[in-house]
């Protein structure tokens, strides 16, 4: 028997995935452990191995938030940013949007460059936007340069020369020059090879500030692992939901810094509905993305540690990051945000959050502080979760902020639920109104430890009809890893290129080199795509790609159509061209989809008690608190009408009146409104 691991490390809690080659999944669900994360995901792996022979994994795969936590807390290493002569500026000056609440501080004071002023050096050369060589690169400086890095103990070098993307020769010649002396040097047409200097050098400065951590993190994984008797590969999955080696995540670092939620994504398309909003709701966030045709949105610029703004960052606040990745909104709210009063009494809730240390007050493990989580059991909507919970001291907590607020317990839960509720849902504007996206038509796909309690309530607030669970939601992001394939993405700008095929065959046979596969396999698939804009035009968009310049020009005017609202025509011109290249996961099992349960005649309304018993739960269109049905997904009847509580061992589903809960295939529970599943 073998058996494949999926690992998704999050805010409170790490979850593991263990499937073998019949499709039986086993999980395991720890607190994390944010003084070493390896500590908790060699806790979850041998919880999930259980008595099971650990030589017979074949693969785990991995989701880490390793890079977006140094990024936010900018505990990377120390970068040299090394570039053409004359432009040793643009990384310190940068580019900072004054958004709302800083326009008019007086005091504003903007962060700081990713890369330190002093630690910005020039070369002598240059190169044009075409290609040409217009200063040949003068070896001399690029040995003082690394000898003034060497000697201040910089130990990571960024190369981004101006239009490498073009013509990468003087690039490739400054890093083999700095790698006698500099132990990690990243350059741009290694990383991102695209126009836009700015972006193009902060992308590869990431790479450098979080590459070194991630290949001492990942050598540290798989030596722990083969400790337990693992020797597998380990693979990474990158921002944009394709899976990668290690060794590729190493080199490539700033392409995994959306990792973990890049997962949860992948098993929201799966969930069976061509047009869905996946909703994930953890410990510590709660992130959305629309899935259309079965496909998550990609982007391939995004910004980390930003301003939040209604779910989103705000571009312009924060490092801006060239690489694809899943679009998703992400907003601070999950089971272990802190509700608090602000100075003027008013009831808060996050982003801070209680996290796995001390967690919730419910926990038992130190925490004091009113959770959602410690609403949640004071409302009855929660009683069982991985870790006993004590109500008694969720009851504290949340007097803490009944007595200020001059409420009952029970107000104050109520109101944290809500508002979180409302954080929650903002997310999901973000990524279908404010794009201009009528949310009424999708299936809202709610996983997560906490998604799928308050799943029904987001929906309601956008006319939204279906909800879906799926089979283990409370570990979804970690199911989502096994169903990635090996995949990856390579881009190169040429403006004005005569003949793209020579370009597209280079791009493929990187692509397929990074991912150690042969572009002739037949079960290996490549796409491709162009980057396109109007003639005059500063900004582009991509595009399937097609050798007609009509049909090019009929589907940029779609894409243009569906993005900006405006049917626009005119001449365009090719920026960039780009490739996907995906493989199949080696020794990947499909599981064998559960069969449908019979719908012939459905079942009588269950009565003030489910197979689960019932309990006291706070329904506001009830009254109040009202006795519900509680059922287990094992004994969830085929027609559950609300109010009523599902619950498994990973999560609980709440189910508001005039809400219908029904089970459906592969393990799924679908909740519709206003009417019959």
């Amino acid at each position: 028997m073998a058996y494949s691991i999926g690992v998704d490390v999050g805010g409170t809690f790490t979850d593991v995935v263990l499937r073998d080659t019949s499709g039986a999944i086993s999980v395991a669900k720890c607190l994390s452990t944010h003084y070493d994360p390896i500590a908790g995901i060699v806790a979850g792996v041998t919880r999930a191995l259980g008595g099971r022979d650990p030589a017979q994994v074949t693969r785990v795969v991995h989701a880490t938030t390793l890079a977006t936590n140094a990024v936010l807390e900018r505990t990377g290493v120390r970068v040299a940013y090394v570039t053409t002569q004359g432009f040793r500026s643009v990384v310190p000056l940068g580019r900072y949007a004054r958004v709302e609440e800083d326009r008019y501080d007086l005091r504003f004071t903007p962060p700081p460059p990713p890369v330190a002023p002093e630690d910005c050096f020039e070369v002598t050369e240059r190169v044009s936007a075409r290609g040409e060589v217009l200063t040949p690169l003068d070896d001399a400086s690029v040995r003082r340069v690394a000898a003034e890095i060497a000697r201040r103990g910089i130990g990571s070098a960024a190369v981004c020369l101006l239009h490498a993307y073009a013509n990468p020769a003087h690039e490739r010649r400054v890093a083999e020059i700095l790698r006698a002396s500099v132990p990690s040097v990243v350059t741009s047409t290694e990383v991102w090879p695209e126009i836009r200097e700015y972006e193009r050098a902060t992308t590869t400065i990431m790479s450098a500030y979080v590459g070194p951590l991630m290949a001492s993190y990942l050598s540290r994984l798989r030596e722990r692992l083969a400790a337990l008797g693992i020797r597998a590969p380990v693979h990474v999955m990158e921002s944009g939901g394709g899976v990668v080696s290690a060794e590729l995540a190493a080199r490539r670092a700033v392409a995994t810094i959306e990792s973990g939620p890049a997962a949860g994504v992948l098993a929201a398309a799966g969930a069976g509905f061509a047009d869905a909003i996946s909703f994930d709701m953890g410990g510590t966030t709660a992130k959305a993305c629309v899935v259309r045709g079965g496909r998550p949105e990609i982007t391939h610029e995004f910004h980390v540690g930003g301003k939040g703004s209604f779910g989103g960052r705000r571009a312009g606040t924060g490092v801006p990051i060239r690489t694809p990745a899943i679009d998703l909104a992400e907003v601070g709210a999950g089971g272990g945000s802190v509700a608090w009063l602000d100075p003027a009494g008013t009831l808060r809730v996050g982003p801070r959050s209680a996290g796995s240390s001390p967690g919730p007050a419910c926990y038992g493990l130190g925490g004091a502080e009113p959770t959602v989580t410690d609403a949640n059991l004071v409302l009855g909507y929660l009683a069982s979760a991985s870790i006993p919970l004590t109500p008694a001291l969720a009851e504290q907590a949340l007097d803490r902020l009944a007595g200020p607020l001059g409420v009952a317990r029970e107000e104050a839960a109520r109101a944290v639920h809500e508002i979180v509720s409302a954080a929650m849902a903002s997310a999901v504007h973000v990524v279908t109104v404010q794009r201009g996206i009528d949310p009424r038509g999708f299936a809202l796909v709610a996983f997560g430890g906490a998604g799928p309690m308050h799943a029904a309530r987001v929906a309601e607030r956008f006319g939204i009809a279906t909800v879906v669970v799926p089979a283990h939601c409370g570990v979804a992001s970690a199911a989502g890893l096994l169903a990635g394939d090996l995949a990856t993405e390579r881009v190169r700008s040429r403006l004005d290129a005569g003949d793209p095929e020579p370009i597209f065959a280079g791009l493929v046979a990187e692509a397929a080199a990074d991912l150690g596969v042969s572009p002739a396999d037949p079960e290996v698939r490549v796409e491709r795509s162009v980057d396109v804009r109007f003639v005059g035009q500063s900004h582009d968009l991509t595009v399937a790609w097609s050798p007609s310049r009509d049909e090019l020009a009929a589907r940029f005017a779609g894409r243009y159509r569906q993005v900006y609202g405006i049917a626009q025509r005119g001449e365009i011109e090719l920026v960039g061209y780009r490739v996907r290249v995906t493989a199949p996961a080696p020794a990947r099992e499909h599981p064998p989809p559960a069969p449908e349960r019979p719908r012939s005649a459905p079942a009588a309304r269950p009565g003030p008690a489910g197979a689960g018993g019932s309990r006291r739960a706070y329904f506001g269109e009830c009254g109040g608190f009202v006795e519900v049905p509680v059922h287990t997904r094992a004994s969830l009847p085929e027609r559950l009408p609300g109010p009523a509580i599902v619950e498994d061992a990973e999560s609980t589903i709440v189910v508001p009146p005039s809400w219908t809960a029904a089970t459906a295939p592969a393990g799924a529970v679908h909740l519709t409104r206003g009417g019959r599943p």
